[in-house]
């Protein structure tokens, strides 16, 4: 198996407010092969994006990276730690777009109104090569059309407001991809799409990573873009990879409850014309008032009293790729904080 291209290494990033602090990624661990698509999946607010961002130190204030490590592993073989760098500094800049791209959740809040997106792509292209204007702007015109937007001669001079939800969701991926990067970071790439143009934006997603050779990490909450996009799944709740995997393993022997309940709350064609939808038990816990042991324990129908609500589980391999945090499997666990408002911001 090949050395990872990105490898993340109990990962802690926290908000510090007045009320206290918001562990909004707490420990979490997994590696990303070479052009394999790695699928970070979970309930909203368990910390999917905020995981991406940390990857690009891109995390908005008070948030911090509090300690880990991101290792990015480099084509000549050297490894930097990506936490251990300036956020601000030339060095993290250039791995930003350089060495991973990023598409953003949302279009219309990171593409410029008052630019043309042609303007947006030459700028990211010249940001990150020597290329005159001219030369930009002709490769911004093959980015378009890379991404396959018709005409992109003349949509190159658009403003990002005359095009459909679509077209714009592909003028990301061709700003993500402007600088040939070897990672590409999809948050929730087909949010508020119709579900035929989710399927194209999916499709050329594929067609870029297998043209390119791009390592991808897919965050979403939809677990059917999981089973037909991810090649390997981390499931995230509260802050923690709670089970990883192959995604055939993931999808077939799930281990943690918590990924069982997910895929049991998947619509299914087989079930019964107008049964109810499964649904998982209670709710997330507050960000003030995070449980005490294994996060998912108040939730949890298998949780075993004075162990589980005690002590967080370690992970527990149950195959040489498939690991699971959950005491069930006989994983071992250290002391955690109590329940209840955590420490205090400064």
């Amino acid at each position: 198996m090949a050395e990872p291209i990105l490898s993340v290494r109990r990962l802690c990033t926290w908000f510090h407010q007045d009320e206290g602090i918001v562990r909004a990624v707490d420990g979490a661990s997994f590696d990303l092969e070479p052009g394999h698509t790695l699928g970070i999946v979970g309930e909203s607010g368990c910390g999917k994006s905020v995981t991406a961002r940390s990857i690009l130190r891109i995390v908005e204030r008070p948030g911090r990276v509090e300690s880990g490590e991101i290792l990015l592993r480099r084509p000549d073989g050297s490894v930097v730690d990506l936490v251990k760098l300036d956020g601000q500094g030339r060095e993290m800049r250039e791995v930003r777009g350089g060495e991973i791209g990023y598409v953003f959740q949302e279009p219309m809040s990171s593409l410029s109104s008052f630019h043309t997106i042609g303007n947006q792509l030459i700028e990211a292209i010249r940001l990150h090569s020597d290329m005159s204007k001219k030369a930009a702007r002709d490769r911004a015109v093959e980015l378009l059309t890379l991404v396959g937007i018709p005409r992109p001669a003349q949509r190159v001079d658009s403003y990002s407001f005359e095009l459909s939800g679509g077209l714009r969701q592909r003028v990301m991926i061709a700003l993500a991809l402007a600088a040939e990067p070897r990672i590409l970071i999809a948050d929730e790439p087909t949010t508020a799409l119709d579900v035929t143009t989710q399927a194209q934006i999916l499709d050329l997603l594929r067609k870029l990573q297998a043209e390119q050779g791009l390592a991808v990490i897919l965050i979403t909450h939809d677990m059917g873009v999981i089973a037909e996009m991810a090649d390997d799944v981390v499931v995230m709740y509260l802050g923690r990879d709670v089970e990883q995997g192959p995604v055939e393993t993931i999808f077939h022997d799930p281990a943690h409850p918590y990924t069982r309940s997910l895929l049991q709350s998947i619509p299914s064609v087989l079930a019964e014309p107008r049964s109810r939808l499964r649904t998982i038990e209670g709710s997330i816990p507050h960000p003030y008032a995070r449980p005490a042991g294994c996060p998912f324990h108040p939730r949890c129908a298998d949780a075993i009293a004075g162990r589980c609500d005690r002590s967080l589980p370690e992970p527990t391999h149950l195959g040489a790729r498939h690991a699971v945090s959950c005491f069930l499997y006989g994983g071992s666990g250290v002391p955690a904080l109590p329940a209840g408002l955590l420490e205090r911001a400064e």
